[in-house]
């Protein structure tokens, strides 16, 4: 082999089977409790580090034993501490200025910076944050200005692969693309008008050379180049998109030292954008197969392409003998093909080991990510040896896929009858404007009316009276004394601090949409199939295997008990169907806008319960929303509609004195406004704190009628904002939305905050919304 690798040099043979990435938690989490002992001061950056390391080591050793190879860089190294975007930032130098203090002299960042940069601390606000395209995982949002200076400032990438080598393991480093670094960036607060963060490109250009050719002198062989952004349909022109990809990759490929360039592109189809890549000369190019389609009336002779044939995305069980036509497809096109994920796997849980609960059947349908990487290795196998080597396995999961369709649960019959005699009055409320005289009759709530979104700290004693009940430890009467003295304690706070629509906490609930789940037909849930939603924060999303049913009201009882303490309104709180989908692993074997339908009709019943146990206020939570937006605008339109109606089928039963809120994540609302105004909702809260009221421009463009309640307090930080901070936030909501129309509320639930800060919080909340009343 030559000692460089650029556009004369032929490159290493590529793997044949891989992975786009692996879980970077652990599989217990490790990740989280380490990061979190090191936040609270408990644990030295050294800890950190060793826990990390040996977090790198298990997944190697794992993923060899599973069948990738050792020293073929097969195993991807796609570690990171919080989150791979903020990596890509402070490995290339693009730190905002408000953090200067926080780098070495070499530009460096030690992880107690790095933290802060994610989290905030004091008068230093944390980068943005917002969902990495249509997943439930949220990135941090680089601030990139005409004076950021570009050098490489950490070896921390290189450093893990020497690591991984000296480990007797050749993998391959996976880093964010230039296109997708920049494109995903926003503009610093100083840049003038009409600038982007892509006008940097040939500054960022310049250290991703160096970058390569640091991992070539390492003796890196290949290096996984992530471009997600050329499968979306992003805020730029595709003409301009094209020719900056064009732009990059002939630059890359013609450096004069670098490994192999293997450019991956999950989560849809490429398009126009193949053809662009293949023609720039990189070595590999990985395609999503799963959520895009195999390429037509393209030549891909010479080329080398990763088929992205098993899901990323998903828990199901592969259909082995469909990724296999696929991959042939591609072959037929004239590329040499090796099988892979269709996306990283830190999108689903590390194994199925330890869930012997779900029950043979159901574990015969699943594949998590240890599951799918054998897949892989037998998908290679059969692809490059024949059928017939691996016929067994084959002949396996074509058992179990039948046994899947054949189960009685997922075709229920008086689920689907209730749904096809639904009619198109179920979809409709009376006229605004009916119902918001007949509210503001029964509540008489005041100008900049102020709640929270729902959840209030879930304590170390919450959690253990309800580990303790699950073991048969605590009896359920004394299980919900517990949660009812909790949610008293909740009330009580709230009546004291004098908000004006009050909340029951969810002390019951374990997470919005498991909560659901365990008293929903048609789902299971796991015990440790946690993913990563953001740095330590991990979700368990539940199983949606079959069709969607209730049996007896869900939430009743507690917000019934709430309300009987205070005069007050309290609000019931559900979570709506599209947040529910989002937010679990759903059935694959039907469309989405079926499965979002059921869920809808079965919280209609709920809604309806509500008010008949005299409940006046009920939010339904989809802060999801946004998030399952298809990245090609061409399928946009369909989604945001069966999106919309299964909301409306959920909320459009209620009287007109029934205040129906929603609540929405992080999201850029302008793309998604009219879906917003179709839901009908008479209160809708935004997250909004960390981009300081971006989103309302949007709102106020359109002419929105309804009532808004734009977040003052980003909670996803410990910072405790200071009563000026949110006075300047609603002052700046004011300039967007008439005060009647407004609310004041925090960005999101308070579940991961501790007492001591949500108390203080919400005590400048209040001091700003009385100061802002009074102005």
């Amino acid at each position: 082999m030559t000692d460089n690798t650029n556009s004369s040099a032929p490159a290493p043979a590529f793997p044949g089977g891989t992975i786009l990435g692996y879980p970077r938690i652990g599989r217990m989490r490790e990740l989280k409790r380490a990061l979190e002992s090191f936040w609270k001061g408990n644990s030295t950056q050294d800890e950190l580090e060793a826990t990390a390391k040996a977090l790198r080591a298990e997944n190697r050793d794992r993923l060899a034993a599973l069948g990738l190879g050792k020293t073929d860089s097969s195993i991807p190294s796609n570690f990171s501490f919080y989150d791979h975007v903020l990596d890509a930032a402070v490995t290339f130098g693009a730190v905002p200025e408000r953090f200067a203090d926080l780098r070495a002299a070499d530009g460096s960042v030690d992880l107690a910076g790095y933290s802060t940069i994610a989290r905030g601390q004091g008068d230093k606000a944390p980068l943005e944050m917002t969902k990495w395209f249509d997943s439930n995982y949220h990135y941090l949002v680089p601030e990139i200005g005409p004076d950021t200076t570009f050098a490489l400032s950490s070896n921390r990438w290189v450093e893990e692969f020497i690591e991984a080598k000296e480990a007797g393991f050749l993998t391959r480093p996976v880093i964010t693309g230039p296109l997708t670094f920049l494109y995903l960036s926003k503009a610093a607060d100083e840049a003038p008008e009409g600038y982007q963060p892509i006008d940097r490109l040939d500054d960022v250009l310049a250290v991703y050379v160096e970058l390569l050719a640091a991992f070539k002198a390492a003796g890196a062989e290949w290096i996984q180049i992530d471009e997600p952004v050329l499968v979306a349909d992003i805020d730029a022109d595709r003409a301009d998109v094209l020719a900056n990809t064009t732009k990059v990759y002939n630059a890359l490929v013609s450096a004069e030292s670098r490994p192999a360039l293997f450019v991956a592109a999950p989560y849809n189809s490429l398009d126009d954008a193949l053809p662009v890549l293949k023609d720039t000369g990189v070595d590999a190019i990985g395609i999503d197969l799963v959520r895009g389609s195999v390429p037509s009336g393209v030549d891909l002779s010479g080329v080398t392409i990763a088929a992205g044939v098993v899901d990323g995305h998903n828990i199901w069980r592969t259909n082995l003998d469909e990724a296999l036509a696929k991959a042939d497809q591609v072959a037929d096109l004239g590329a040499t093909v090796t099988i892979a994920s269709s996306t990283s796997l830190f999108h689903v849980p590390h194994t199925l080991q330890g869930e012997e609960h779900l029950g043979e059947e159901l574990l015969s349908w699943l594949a998590f990510a240890d599951e799918k990487v054998a897949e892989i290795v037998t998908l290679d196998t059969a692809f490059t040896q024949g059928e017939q080597a691996v016929a067994g396995a084959l002949g396996e999961a074509r058992a179990a896929l039948q046994a899947r369709a054949e189960h009685p649960g997922t075709n229920r019959a008086e689920v689907r009858e209730a749904l096809s005699g639904i009619e198109a009055q179920a979809f409709e409320r009376s006229d605004y404007s009916i119902r918001a005289a007949a509210q503001d009759a029964r509540f008489n709530l005041p100008e900049l009316a102020t709640t929270t979104i729902g959840s209030f700290p879930q304590t170390p004693e919450i959690r253990k009276a309800r580990a303790a009940w699950a073991k048969g430890e605590l009896s359920d009467a004394e299980y919900e004394q517990a949660m009812k003295d909790e949610i008293a304690s909740v009330v009580k706070l709230q009546e004291d601090l004098g908000l004006d629509v009050l909340v029951h906490g969810e002390a019951e609930r374990n997470d919005m949409v498991q909560y659901f789940a365990e008293l929903l037909e048609g789902f299971d849930v796991t015990k440790n199939g946690w993913v990563q939603s953001y740095g330590s924060r991990c979700t368990r999303p539940s199983i949606l295997w079959g069709d969607v049913a209730r049996a007896e009201a869900m939430t009743v009882e507690w917000a019934s008990y709430a309300q009987t303490l205070s005069d007050k309104p309290v609000k019931g709180m559900l979570t709506g169907p599209v947040t529910i989908l989002a937010w679990s692993f759903v059935r694959d074997d039907q469309p989405l806008a079926d499965t979002a339908n059921q869920v809808g009709l079965a919280l209609r019943g709920e809604i309806a319960d509500l008010e008949a146990a005299g409940i006046g206020i009920i939010q339904v939570d989809e802060p999801a929303l946004r998030e399952l937006l298809p990245l090609k605008k061409a399928d946009q339109p369909a989604y945001l509609d069966w999106s919309v109606k299964s909301f409306r089928l959920a909320t459009s039963g209620a009287k007109d004195d029934t205040q129906i809120h929603t609540h929405l994540c992080y999201s850029e609302f302008g793309e998604v406004i009219d879906a917003i105004d179709g839901l009908n909702a008479d209160v809708t809260s935004i997250e909004a704190a960390r981009s300081r009221m971006e989103v309302l421009p949007a709102i106020k463009d359109h002419g929105y009628e309804r009532q808004v309640g734009p977040g003052v307090w980003d909670i996803h930080s410990p910072r405790v904002p200071s009563t000026e901070e949110v006075t300047e936030l609603l002052q700046l909501a004011k300039d967007s939305i008439p005060g009647k129309q407004l609310w004041v509320n925090p960005d999101c639930g308070l579940k991961t905050r501790g007492y001591d800060e949500t108390n203080a919080s919400l005590k400048n909340m209040l001091a700003a919304t009385k100061a802002v009343r009074s102005a």
